[in-house]
């Protein structure tokens, strides 16, 4: 009789789970999924974390965080998995958006030159006139270049931005010579690292560097969605961020040998060694925990303000672009992942 009733809480739970969420069925959007940006979002989905809160999440990958971010403004995903800094950005236009869990602590964006086309390059001020590749227009890649110009005096009009995605078509364009430099991330940036077509000139891989040259802590990719959707699906939204700060933790203490064995052959590029060393170099950027810290808003509102005046000059309020609550609950749940 025991063991019958342990039988029916066993395979009672997740329906009664599943109850409490208000929706099961979530969209998430993300831009470039086979980043390393992006690492907790498929382990969370590959270890089964999704199904273990009652989920069944669908992931919709785009070319560009900016393109994620359409899908859910037009209503077909529910939530994004992007980059912080669109929350800032969505406030400002009317459309307000809330980051709940976050995934990397620094932007983990490379800035390189091309070897080839740029031989004698020497400072950002080089680039003036030249093709510059991000993995979209309007993406946090093309925001932070944005913003690394602006510090050299230069405007976004002084470049030609060309999107070349997050894989082997932003690797093919470089070793080909139709860009000049590349503003992309692992494992992109480690592969034409190691084949002599990159020339890093701004590295925020390193919590660091990505303080000094933003200013202070930048948020990175994390999950957000509108307003509307957090505050009307709070048992979801706390459902989302229970697998997310579970795959942080996780990964925080796997090794490299552990990663490759969960995420899709396609992420390796072809080359596992490469892979290894983009996983180590990323690594400190993604975050322990979830939580966003506290200045986090405010650098970012300072980088999108250098290269958009009227946006600088906005009074927006950016303790609502982001929550830290389904963080705590979820690190109170699982407090070893």
């Amino acid at each position: 009789m025991a063991a019958a009733a342990a039988l029916t809480a066993t395979t009672a739970a997740p329906w009664v789970r599943a109850q409490a969420l208000e929706k099961t069925k979530v969209t998430i959007a993300v831009g470039g999924k086979n980043l390393f940006y992006y690492l907790p979002l498929t382990i969370a989905e590959e270890l089964g974390y999704f199904k273990a809160e009652g989920l069944d999440v669908n992931i919709v990958d785009f070319a560009g965080g900016a393109r994620a971010l359409q899908a859910v403004v037009g209503g077909s995903a529910d939530a994004v998995s992007g980059a912080f800094e669109h929350t800032v950005n969505m406030q400002f236009k009317g459309q307000p958006m809330r980051a709940f869990v976050l995934q990397g602590l620094a932007p983990q964006i490379v800035l390189g030159v091309n070897p080839k086309t740029l031989p004698n390059f020497k400072s950002i001020a080089d680039l003036k006139g030249k093709k510059i590749g991000v993995t979209a227009p309007g993406s946090s890649t093309n925001i932070m270049l944005n913003f690394v110009l602006a510090k050299a005096g230069l405007k976004p009009s002084d470049v030609s931005v060309i999107g070349v995605g997050a894989s082997n078509g932003a690797v093919a364009a470089m070793r080909s010579g139709q860009i000049d430099a590349i503003s992309n991330l692992d494992p992109v940036i480690t592969l034409l690292q190691r084949s002599g077509d990159l020339r890093i000139v701004v590295d925020t891989r390193k919590p660091a560097e990505a303080e000094r040259v933003f200013g202070g802590p930048m948020p990175a990719g994390c999950l957000y969605a509108p307003v509307p959707f957090v505050d009307k699906h709070p048992n979801t939204v706390q459902a989302l961020t229970n697998a997310m700060v579970r795959a942080n933790k996780w990964i925080q203490q796997a090794g490299a040998g552990d990663i490759i064995k969960v995420v899709p052959e396609s992420y390796l590029l072809g080359d596992r060694a490469v892979y290894i060393d983009g996983f180590l170099a990323s690594k400190p950027a993604l975050s322990p925990d979830g939580a966003f810290p506290a200045k986090g808003a405010e650098t970012a509102f300072r980088a999108l303000g250098s290269v958009d005046d009227k946006l600088a000059a906005a009074k927006l309020d950016l303790n609502a672009v982001y929550t830290n609550a389904f963080v705590q609950k979820a690190n109170a749940k699982y407090p070893k992942g």
